[in-house]
């Protein structure tokens, strides 16, 4: 099998568990996505989606949002971890959404990644879910499976959104990205992996993770 057979397949199993696939981060516009997306870092969508409408029911734009201190964000986003960075990221990115965009969520990487608090990944998942354009945001569950499926080298993030890109059809990336992050958390998960529970990896893995598997545990002995 062919590596672009083997992507056509990988595609039709992911289409077939995920006809549809929701939004992790429950947001209503560009703004509160931006927010919602920058709260996930290191944190949970489960713990974001608890947290977001308290914060939401405050400041849902960026107007009402700077009227807030950065102490007070930080005390309603605390749930998150790292409140005191990413409440004045919130803040400040808040600010210059206003003075630098009309009040706008910028509609391209280069103006996103340039504000406080946001990265490439950041960025890519906004322009992708919000703004529909084509985009592979890349998470740790994209990273993982796509070494194990033999399809990245796993050496960065980076290598790894390249070659998503090149071997995927760019107008399947918008639902393939959360597709893949959906497979990870239910299928293929970095801790209790069961290869016989994941039909891709089984079927498609890489060698070299499909032995390391098979190998048993050695305990040392104490002399």
């Amino acid at each position: 099998m062919t590596k672009k057979e083997k992507v056509a397949e990988i595609i039709r199993i992911l289409e077939e568990i995920y006809p549809e696939v929701p939004v992790p981060l429950e947001h209503y516009d560009p703004y509160t996505l931006l927010i919602a997306v920058l709260l996930s870092a290191q944190c949970t969508d489960e713990r974001v989606n608890k947290i977001t409408p308290l914060l939401f029911a405050q400041a849902d734009n960026p107007y009402d949002m700077i009227k807030l201190s950065i102490e007070e964000i930080k005390q309603i986003i605390r749930p998150c971890g790292l409140s005191p960075m990413k409440s004045k990221a919130i803040w400040n990115l808040s600010k210059i959404i206003i003075e630098e965009h009309d009040g706008k969520v910028p509609q391209n990487f280069k103006d996103l990644e340039a504000l406080p608090g946001v990265g490439h990944k950041t960025a890519s998942v906004v322009m992708s879910q919000a703004f529909g354009e084509p985009a592979f945001p890349v998470d740790t569950h994209i990273h993982r499976l796509m070494y194990r499926w033999g399809l990245s080298n796993g050496k960065n993030v980076e290598q790894t959104e390249k070659d998503a890109k090149r071997l995927f059809p760019k107008e399947k990336w918008n639902k393939l990205h959360l597709q893949i992050i959906f497979y990870g958390r239910e299928y293929c998960p970095a801790r209790g992996f069961i290869l016989d529970k994941c039909p891709i990896t089984q079927k498609f893995g890489r060698k070299s993770f499909i032995n390391s598997l098979n190998k048993p545990n050695k305990k040392k002995t104490k002399k």
